[in-house]
C-alpha cells in the first residue's frame, strides 16, 4: 500500500470511527508504544509547568486579533524560562508586526495534554472568541497508547468546533519522533515511520475538517541532529531556541491565514517546490519536509477532482523574529479602555 493511500485509509478511519491499529500497523505501534515508556522512565515524571503569557501584544491601533493557543507541552513551552520564551507569545508577537494590528493571546494549552483533552482546550478558547487558533497535540497519545484513528478523530472534531465559530485553524501536525535521542537504534527509523504516517493523517483530517496544516518536523528535524542548543534539559523537549525554530515555521501560515503579510495572496510557486496535488499525495510529501503548510484549494472552480480534495502545498518564507512588545492593558473604568473584537 502507498504511504499516500495508508494516510487517506487512516483519516478516513478516523473520520467514520474505526480502524483501529491496523492501519497503521499493530507491530509498528506496539514497538513505539514500548520504546516510549522506555522513553518516559528516562526523562522522568513532569516537574515543570510554563508559565502561560495571556496578555495583549503590539502596540498599534485597532480591534486585536484574538489568537488562542491550543495543545500539549509543544504549545505550551515546556521547559521555558519566561512567558516571552514560549510559541504562544513569539507567535502572537510575530501575527501583531505583520498585522499591524495588536494581538490579544489566549493560552490554553497544558503539558501533558492528550487529544481527549482538546475538547475542554476548545471550550475554554471559543469563550474568547477567538479570530485563530493553533493546534499542537499528538506526542502524549502515543504514551497513552491511544489508536491513531481515535486521535486523528479528536483533533479533527476539534478543527471543525473552532471553524464552525468562524475562527480560522493552523495545526502543527506530529513532529519527527525518530530524532529523539532517548529512543535508541534501530528503533528510530520505526519512530520516524509512525510520525509520518500520523502526520499524514493529520494532516488529510485538519484540511477536510477547514483547518490548514503545518508539518513540524522541524521541531524535532534535522537541525535538532546537528545543533545540541535545540534541546532542553530532558533532551526530549525542545529548548527557548527550539521552540522559536518552530513558532517561525508557524507564524507564516498564521498570517496567511488571517489575510495578512505579502504571501497571503500569491498563488503556489512551482520553483520552490509548491503545488496544487489531491490531499493525500500532498499530506506525505508535506510529512516528509518540515515547515511544509497544506490547505484546501481549488481547481477550476471545483473543489475536489478525481482523487478526492485538492490541496495546495506551500513552503512559505520565515519571517525575522519579532521583538516581544506586551501591552499593559486599561482596566474597565480607566477612560483610554480600548473595545476588544469578539
Amino acid at each position: 500500500m502507498s504511504r499516500a493511500r495508508a494516510a487517506k485509509k487512516l483519516a478516513q478511519a478516523a473520520a467514520y470511527g474505526g480502524g483501529g491499529l491496523g492501519l497503521i500497523g499493530a507491530t509498528l505501534y506496539g514497538v513505539l508504544t514500548a520504546e516510549a515508556e522506555y522513553a518516559k522512565r528516562v526523562i522522568g515524571p513532569t516537574r515543570y509547568y510554563p508559565t502561560p503569557g495571556d496578555g495583549l501584544y503590539g502596540r498599534y491601533p485597532g480591534h486585536p486579533i484574538t489568537f488562542a493557543m491550543i495543545g500539549d507541552s509543544s504549545a505550551a513551552g515546556y521547559g521555558t524560562e519566561t512567558p516571552d520564551e514560549t510559541p504562544g507569545v513569539l507567535i502572537a508577537s510575530g501575527l501583531a508586526e505583520l498585522a499591524k494590528r495588536p494581538v490579544r493571546l489566549v493560552d490554553v494549552s497544558k503539558t501533558g495534554a492528550k487529544s481527549t483533552d482538546l475538547a475542554a482546550q476548545v471550550d475554554a478558547a471559543l469563550q474568547a472568541g477567538p479570530h485563530i487558533a493553533v493546534i499542537l497535540i499528538g506526542v502524549n497519545d502515543v504514551k497513552a497508547k491511544m489508536p491513531p484513528s481515535t486521535s486523528v478523530r479528536l483533533l479533527s472534531a476539534a478543527v471543525r468546533r473552532l471553524r464552525a465559530a468562524n475562527c480560522e485553524v493552523v495545526v502543527g501536525t506530529c513532529p519527527d519522533l525518530g530524532v529523539v535521542r532517548t529512543i535508541m537504534p534501530p528503533l528510530r527509523q520505526v519512530a520516524r515511520s509512525w510520525s509520518h504516517r500520523l502526520a499524514a493523517a493529520q494532516t488529510i483530517a485538519v484540511v477536510e475538517a477547514g483547518g490548514r496544516s503545518v508539518s513540524l518536523g522541524s521541531l524535532l528535524g534535522e537541525v535538532f541532529r546537528s545543533n545540541p542548543s535545540m534541546w532542553g534539559r530532558d533532551n526530549f523537549h525542545p529548548s527557548a531556541t527550539g521552540y522559536t525554530a518552530a513558532s517561525a515555521a508557524l507564524l507564516p501560515s498564521v498570517a496567511a491565514a488571517m489575510g495578512v503579510g505579502t504571501e497571503s495572496f500569491v498563488h503556489p510557486e512551482q520553483f520552490r517546490g509548491e503545488a496544487i496535488l489531491p490531499i493525500a499525495e500532498a499530506a506525505v510529501q508535506a510529512a516528509r519536509q518540515a515547515g511544509t503548510e497544506v490547505a484546501a484549494t481549488e481547481v477550476a472552480g471545483r473543489s475536489r477532482g478525481p482523487a478526492g480534495r485538492w490541496a495546495a502545498l506551500r513552503h512559505r518564507r520565515r519571517h525575522p523574529k519579532a521583538e516581544v512588545d506586551r501591552v499593559d492593558e486599561p482596566t474597565e473604568s480607566s477612560p483610554d479602555a480600548v473595545p476588544v473584537c469578539q
